[in-house]
């Protein structure tokens, strides 16, 4: 029989996965390390387990012990397996800004949970955090877990995420990304990383998405903060300083929006099937931008935080997307799908042996301003009327040459589900949006063609 003891036992030895649809030519390799796999959904699994273990290898807990933990809800509900699993009984405080899907899922593992104002500083005595110490003080049995400065957190990063990281690829990762709720999976699994490069004579860059409103970005420059501001996404961010965070294995801490990080959460469901939460869309915001920088020889590690199972109510719902202010029912107009539909435009490819003028000829012709390349099996380039004029004004080409010496990596690639309202992250940093299917061009849309359809979609409703 092949079994394992325990649902404990399935906990951390999570894929790498590379991303190959939001990924855009040019930048580094992607691979998301994909901790929603783990039994409750999230890398919280990983510190729950050592923290327990580690507690009673010191004694700390016995039989009918209690567990308790204030919590974002990802830890709490990795300590709630625990318990189900060893017999304890489980105790969490939790903000009241979190999803409903996580506090139904608590009470599932048979958690007992309180929640607590939002919106008062953690040395509150009614915030999550002191009731929670006040709970396991008053508690026959209690234990506080206190996975903001216990060690055994990040201990948990350092013995597995990090060697699962290390190994999967080769040890060449080049750029590990990752948010900081506790600090403990970033400060763990970085320091493992940067002592087995450091002795090849490597450095791994390590970068911190975190939300705007959160303090760790001042923390990390500045040593000091102002006041936090609310934002929207849960598990990653605070508004004080922890204790398992080593700001020395970090180099860099950058701020990311509500809003990008929800469409990027979308995007990475829609685009390439990772069903991940907000704090996920924030890592991987941040992780594009790293991956653009760091160019195509590079690999970017991003770590998925959690699954999307536990933000239907929120990030996954259109209605509260609408109701937050991140797109409005005036927004969502349709999918690229609908756009290319009314835009009735077939795509005209370039080949790459046609000379450059008989490219000027066809734009001028079907009155564009960029054509579609393929040179190959999944290689997808662009050649745009700019560069033809740069080109041959500047005298680097004649209108003689094959056009692929002047094709670019195309750039800002959509899926025909997209919908109008996620597409405008692409046009921020592309003048068109390349439609793809299964790895073939089927559609250039442009800004004018999505104010156009969208002009009409609102003159119909009207």
């Amino acid at each position: 029989m092949k079994y394992y003891e325990s649902i404990v036992d399935l906990v951390g030895n999570t894929p790498l996965v590379r991303l190959n649809n939001i990924v855009e030519p040019g930048m580094a390799q992607v691979f998301a390390k994909m901790e929603n796999l783990n039994p409750t959904g999230s890398v919280k699994d990983r510190m729950a387990v050592n923290m327990v273990k580690r507690a009673e290898a010191e004694g700390l807990l016995n039989p009918g012990s209690t567990l308790v933990e204030s919590t974002s809800g990802n830890t709490g509900l990795g300590l709630a397996m625990v318990a189900a699993a060893s017999g304890y009984r489980c105790i969490v405080t939790i903000p009241d800004k979190m999803s409903q899907e996580k506090i139904d899922m608590l009470k599932s593992y048979g958690a007992e949970v309180i929640v607590t104002r939002t919106d008062l500083d953690h040395d509150h005595p009614d915030s999550y955090v002191q009731v929670a110490k006040r709970i396991a003080r008053e508690t026959p049995g209690g234990f506080y877990t206190d996975q903001y400065y216990n060690m055994n957190n990040p201990e948990a990063h350092y013995l597995t995420t990090g060697p699962e990281i290390w190994e999967d690829t080769d040890g060449q990762i080049d750029c590990l990304v990752g948010g900081i709720g506790t600090g403990g999976t970033i400060s763990g699994t970085a320091r493992y990383l940067k002592e087995k490069a450091a002795e090849s004579g490597r450095n791994i860059r390590v970068v911190c998405p975190d939300p705007e409103g959160s303090i760790y970005q001042d923390a990390f420059y500045r040593g000091e903060w102002n006041d936090p501001s609310l934002y929207r996404v849960e598990g990653i961010g605070h508004d004080f300083m922890v204790g398992t965070l080593d700001f020395s294995v970090i180099d860099d801490v950058v701020q990311v929006s509500d809003r990008d990080s929800f469409f990027m959460a979308r995007r990475l469901a829609r685009q390439e099937g990772i069903f991940s939460g907000g704090s996920t869309g924030t890592v991987f915001h941040g992780a594009l931008a790293e991956a653009r920088k760091l160019g195509p020889d590079a690999i970017v590690v991003a770590i998925v935080c959690d699954s999307g199972d536990r933000y239907m109510s929120k990030v996954f719902n259109d209605e509260w997307m609408r109701d937050m202010g991140y797109f409005s029912p005036r927004d969502d107009v349709g999918t690229v799908a609908d756009l290319l539909e009314f835009v009735g435009k077939p795509v005209v490819f370039a080949e790459p042996s046609d000379p450059i003028k008989d490219i000027v000829d066809k734009m001028a012709r079907l009155g564009i301003s960029q054509m579609p390349m393929t040179m190959g099996k999944g290689d997808l380039r662009m050649i745009e009327e700019l560069d033809i004029l740069r080109a041959v004004a500047g005298g680097e080409h004649s209108l003689d040459d094959c056009a692929r010496e002047i094709a670019k990596p195309l750039n800002g690639q959509v899926q025909p589900d997209t919908r109008l309202s996620d597409i405008q992250v692409v046009f921020e940093e592309n003048n068109v949006a390349i439609v793809v299917n299964n790895g073939q061009a089927v559609g250039v849309v442009n800004k004018i063609d999505v104010l156009e359809f969208i002009t009409y979609q609102r003159q119909k409703v009207a």
